[in-house]
This record gives structure tokens, C-alpha cells and sequence, in this order.
């Protein structure tokens, strides 16, 4: 395997939808109210994605620190970490050192784009940043404490999309607030049952997050709670005039989250059965994300 491609398991390039989306639905209700420049969100966008990749890096040289990663055994291609380390791609100072430039750039874009758009911005990636890199690093470890859920949905959700709003029309709203929850709870939803097939390393190392505190069985109804608050969010959104009506096109998505929900219902502590229901959630992420988009820019084009 080369080095690129090393370096892009190692990263998770595939997943960085998670930063993507909620930077473009930002992005996407500032148009939708008359302003948008290209060249601040494709900055907005490599600012949030270097984040994304940054995190990524250091929580795998710190499940590696626990041995999380490494007493894993039920590996998925959604949970379980890279696995960069584990198969000797690459050692664990190499992956740590790789986050580094990461939030370096990260840095560089939220100072410039703090200098030039104003303070909340600068305020709202330092946040980003602190929960990415304190998700699994001493001393916080916030995603031992069973808060990592709700810290990651919070920033890949109302940080981010409320981040690349305000780059945009230099001022927050209730609109692009509203906007993100879905965006927000759908990348929580990511991350809830992807910790399925975890349970049992991170239970024995103390990541104590919701699963390891509920146990598989009884955690499946907060992916049950994940999923209908998502699509109420956008239904209520709509209703009252939050969101476009046009952004209830989003709800075409329904039967992927009840397949999904089906799926982790049975299928909850095995693994590999559980696959489908780890796609699917991505899917879901990528797709309501974009339908909500769509909803927007329909909506001011019609």
C-alpha cells in the first residue's frame, strides 16, 4: 500500500462527509438569503474538514494508548478506529504527529477568517477543535464520560453550520440554527451505532459512552430517539416556517431510518449484522443533508 493511500485510511477521508455537509447546509441558507462567496466557504469547508482529519488521527493514537483499538476484535469498516496502527502501517508517533498539521491549517483558516468575518467565528472552530482533540486525549477524555455523543453532534451540527453561516452573512439566525439539528443529531446518530460492536473493549478500557452505560440492548431506543427527532426537527422546522416547506423533501429518507432501525433492533449485538445499520446512518447523514440543501436552494430558485 502506498503512502497516500496509508495516510488517507489512516485519516478516514471517506467519512469526512461528516464536516462537509454541515459546512454546505451553512453555506447553503446564506444563499438562500442573498449572500454566499465561493472562495470563504471553500475555506470554511477545508477549515472544518482539516478538523475532522486532525481528530481522527489523534483519537486513534489515543485508543491506541488505551489498547482500545487493540483488544478489538468484532472490526467493521465503520467502527474499530483505522487500524493504522493495529497493522503496522504506520507507528503511533507517526499518526500523532500527522494530526498535527491538520489543526495547524485548521488554525491558520480560523484566524483569518476570525480577522476578516468577525470574533464567533475564530470562537466557534476553537470549540470544534478543543472537543475533536479532547474527545479521547487525557486528561478530558470526553468521550469516556458518556458526553461524546452529544459534544460530537453539537459540533458537526450547530458549530459547524452556524460557523459556515456566519463566514457567510457575518451574523447568526434561528434559521441556520434550526437547519443544523438534523444535521447535528444524524452525525450523533453516526457515531451512536457505530459504538455497537465496541462494547466490549471500550467497556473493559472505560470508555463509558452510552452504549457501555445503557448496554447494546436497551441503547437501541436512543437510536430509536436519534432517528424521530430528526425528522421532527425538520417537520416542525417547516411547519413553522423555520426551514422552506420544500425542505420536507428530506423525508423521502424515512424508510432507510426505519430499515436501519429494524436492522439495529435484531441485530444489536452482532457485529457484523450490524453493518447495514451503520451504512445506512451514513447514508442517511449525507442524504437528508443534501435534500435539506436542495430544499433551500429549490425554494429560492422556484
Amino acid at each position: 500500500m502506498s503512502k497516500i493511500k496509508i495516510w488517507l485510511k489512516a485519516i478516514r477521508a471517506p467519512f469526512f462527509q461528516a464536516a462537509a455537509i454541515p459546512a454546505t447546509v451553512g453555506a447553503v441558507v446564506a444563499w438562500r438569503e442573498g449572500v454566499f462567496h465561493l472562495g470563504l466557504f471553500l475555506l470554511t469547508l477545508v477549515g472544518v474538514v482539516c478538523i475532522n482529519g486532525g481528530t481522527n488521527l489523534v483519537n486513534d493514537y489515543y485508543d491506541h494508548l488505551s489498547r482500545d483499538d487493540d483488544i478489538t476484535k468484532n472490526i467493521t469498516p465503520f467502527s474499530g478506529g483505522s487500524r493504522v496502527i493495529q497493522e503496522g502501517l504506520l507507528s503511533a508517533r507517526e499518526v500523532y504527529a500527522g494530526a498535527l498539521p491538520f489543526f495547524a491549517v485548521a488554525l491558520l483558516i480560523g484566524f483569518y477568517l476570525g480577522l476578516t468575518r468577525g470574533v464567533p467565528v475564530l470562537i466557534l472552530g476553537a470549540l470544534g477543535l478543543f472537543v475533536g482533540y479532547f474527545y479521547t486525549a487525557s486528561p478530558l477524555k470526553l468521550g469516556y464520560r458518556g458526553v461524546g455523543e452529544l459534544l460530537v453532534g453539537v459540533t458537526l451540527g450547530p458549530l459547524a453550520v452556524l460557523g459556515s453561516y456566519y463566514v457567510q452573512a457575518q451574523r447568526f439566525s434561528l434559521g441556520s440554527f434550526w437547519a443544523s439539528l438534523p444535521i447535528g443529531l444524524l452525525v450523533a446518530g453516526i457515531l451512536y451505532i457505530n459504538e455497537f460492536p465496541d462494547y466490549e473493549p471500550d467497556k473493559a478500557v472505560g470508555k463509558n459512552h452510552l452504549i457501555v452505560r445503557l448496554g447494546p440492548e436497551r441503547a437501541v431506543g436512543g437510536y430509536y430517539v436519534i432517528l424521530a427527532l430528526t425528522y421532527l426537527t425538520i417537520i416542525v422546522g417547516a411547519l413553522w416556517g423555520i426551514m422552506p416547506m420544500l425542505a420536507l423533501i428530506a423525508l423521502v429518507t424515512t424508510p432507510i431510518a426505519v430499515k436501519a432501525a429494524g436492522v439495529a433492533r435484531v441485530h444489536h449485538s452482532e457485529p457484523q449484522k450490524l453493518i447495514p445499520a451503520m451504512a445506512s446512518t451514513i447514508v442517511l447523514h449525507l442524504s437528508v443533508g443534501l435534500l435539506i440543501c436542495l430544499g433551500y436552494i429549490l425554494d429560492k430558485l422556484l
